[in-house]
Formats: structure tokens, sequence, C-alpha cells
């Protein structure tokens, strides 16, 4: 048997949404297990129920293999290390690259809003007459594509209206 792709959004009804927590909650805790003992990776999961309540795992072995209790604790004072070291400080050339990069950003957009501007016909008082005529096909092109749409759109009412006619005649007829 198939299950059905399951939407993700919240659980509406709070009985099916605990149930469906406390499956999801075991599963996860038992797939962290797995990946600490298969992989003998070092794994810690920290997860809160929605009325406050703490479930929490971290693995118990060692790269030799030997058992030994890793706490939780340690395990996210060793996260917080690594992070610590990875953190990408802001260098001078990083720094310069993004301020470019803004300013690039920043007169596209001044680009983009002229060029909107015109196409609503604001502000063409200094355009020459070559941006004129690419203005105007510009919108002669959008004009087309809009009837285009619009016959299409009546082309599917009318073929709507039909099947619907015939289905009416159809029942008066019976």
């Amino acid at each position: 048997m198939v299950r059905g792709k399951t939407q993700m959004r919240r659980i509406e009804n709070a009985t099916s949404r605990q149930v469906t927590f406390c499956k999801r909650r075991n599963g996860l805790l038992k797939k962290a297990f797995e990946l600490s003992v298969l992989c003998d990776a070092e794994v810690a999961l920290i997860v809160f129920s929605p009325k406050g309540k703490l479930y929490e795992f971290a693995s118990s072995r060692t790269a030799s293999g030997i058992t030994s209790e890793i706490s939780l604790q340690q395990t996210i004072e060793r996260y917080r290390r690594h992070t610590k070291d990875n953190v990408v400080k802001p260098t001078e050339k990083n720094v310069q690259h993004l301020k470019t990069e803004v300013s690039n950003m920043v007169k596209k957009i001044e680009f983009l809003e002229a060029s909107k501007r015109k196409l609503l016909g604001e502000g063409l008082d200094s355009c020459t007459l070559q941006e004129l005529q690419q203005i105007e096909q510009q919108l002669e092109r959008s004009v087309s594509s809009i009837k285009a749409r619009k016959a299409q759109v009546f082309k599917e009412l009318i073929e709507q209206l039909k099947e619907k006619v015939s289905f009416l005649q159809s029942e008066l007829s019976k």
C-alpha cells in the first residue's frame, strides 16, 4: 500500500497533532541513534514539544568504538567552537565588493523605475525621438500580447458556455 503525500501545514486537530508529534519525534530520535551507530558520528538532537517539554539525544560512541557518555552539553560546546572558528570575518576586499554590488543594484533599480515611469507615460519630456519610438514599440508588443490572451480567454469562455448550453438542452429533453 502506498501512502499519500503529506501536506506540510499545521495540523488543526489538537489530538491528531499530538499523535503526529509523538510518532515523528520517536522516528527522529531513532534516526539520530541509527546515524550515530551506523556512521560512528557524534549526533545531538534537541526537540521541544508544543507545551515546552524537552526531548534530547546525544550519541555515546567515540571514534575508537569504545562507549563513552558524550553529553549534549559537550556536543553543543564543540559546535560553538566550530562555528566560532569558521565565522567569515569581513575583509576590506569583501566590504569593497559588497559596496560595489550595492551601488550597481541601486543603479539598476533607478533604471528600472525610470523605465516603468516611461511605460506609464510619465517623465517623457527628456526622451529622444529614438527612445520614444522604442517605448512605443514595447507598448505595441504588450498590447498585442494582451489582446492575444484576451482572445484566448474569450474562446475558452465561449467553449464553456457552449458545453453548458448543450448540457442544459440534454437535461431539458429528458
